[in-house]
Order: structure tokens, then sequence, then C-alpha cells
């Protein structure tokens, strides 16, 4: 991390580790306020701590982030590692890992895009009813 000692697993809050996997993988808040489809006010509430995601968003910044749901709650299950516990990242393991935030990315709009469907269908099925 840029800031030693400010981050460790133990001390960080919801909002640190948020945070510090954005900037893991190199996204500004307001690009991963795009990503995520929500104003750059509310990632910035989510690092600081003035607010917590929805579920379905809390789901799909796991996904972008690549750090489990667990880690990002209370700092357990895959996530970051603390400050000079880093390792070597080989070009090889680089490349599995974008196809991995890739492929997760992929699913999570997929079930959104299932849930928006099954809405429909429940509607639908609803206003044949009555």
């Amino acid at each position: 991390m840029a800031h030693d000692g400010w981050f460790s697993n133990e001390a960080a809050t919801f909002g640190d580790r948020v945070a510090a996997a954005r900037e893991a993988v190199g996204l500004t808040r307001e690009e991963l306020a795009h990503k995520i489809g929500v104003k750059l006010k509310t990632v910035t509430g989510w690092e600081e701590d003035l607010g917590e995601p929805r579920a379905n968003k809390l789901q799909m910044l796991s996904g972008i982030l690549n750090v489990s749901l667990m880690w990002l709650l209370n700092g357990e299950g895959d996530g970051l590692e603390a400050p000079g516990e880093a390792y070597e990242i080989t070009p090889d393991m680089e490349a599995l890992l974008a196809e991995m935030r890739q492929l997760k990315t992929q699913m999570l709009k997929t079930a959104d895009r299932a849930g928006k469907i099954e809405r429909k269908l429940r509607r639908a099925l609803k206003d044949g009813v009555q």
C-alpha cells in the first residue's frame, strides 16, 4: 500500500478495505462508481465509512475489486495482504487474475440481468392473473 501503517487487517474498517482494494486494482473513485452504477458521492461515503452498499452492490464491489464479500465486510477471507506480506505476481499470474476479474464481472452482470428478467416475468404473470 502507498500508505504504510494505515492499513492492517485488524484495524481496517469497511471503508479502508474498499479504498485499499480499489487502489490495488488501479481504479479511481470515479471509475469504481461508474462500473458499479452509483454516484461518486456514494463511493466516497463507503470509503469514509458514512454508508454501506446494498447487497447487490456489495456483490458487484467484491467482483470488481477481486476480493471476497467476507473480506470486505470483516477482513477475513480472500482479500489484500497487509503491508509487508505482499508477494511477487508473475505476468502469467496477473493475466489469470485479470481473466478471473473479467469472469466475475460478467457473472455479476448476468445475475443482475436474470434478476431484471425475473421481475418483468413476475409482473407479467401478476398482470395476466388479474
